[in-house]
């Protein structure tokens, strides 16, 4: 991903109802929330919500869907992906870094080490 890309994800990210929204997006797993689940889970009213799904999904951080009369949102587990990858590349100045097991998400919902 480009540089422009990965500050607009961290801008995104840097409010913390959308930060609290897409870590809950991230522990529900590529199935995804409604809207209306989202809101309830986290008190945000829905207009507000409505803002920061906007906001979240204009960095490619979440996709919306619509399932029937619901909107369903998941996190973009390609983008968090990319965008770890970007923050910890030449990880200690290309020095081995210590070892810390972290499991890579995929969109089926399964890890990869």
């Amino acid at each position: 991903m480009e540089t422009k890309n990965m500050i607009t994800a961290l801008a995104a990210l840097a409010q913390e109802s959308r930060l609290a929204i897409f870590r809950l997006l991230v522990q529900t797993g590529p199935e995804g929330l409604s809207a209306g689940k989202i809101g309830e889970a986290l008190a945000i009213p829905p207009s507000s919500l409505s803002f920061h799904l906007k906001e979240m999904t204009h960095a490619n951080l979440v996709t919306c869907r619509q399932q029937g009369r619901f909107v369903i949102c998941s996190a973009n587990f390609d983008t968090m992906n990319s965008l770890i990858a970007f923050l910890t590349e030449n990880c200690c100045g290309g020095n081995p870094c210590i070892s810390i097991p972290s499991p890579v998400c995929s969109t089926t919902g399964k890890t990869k080490s």
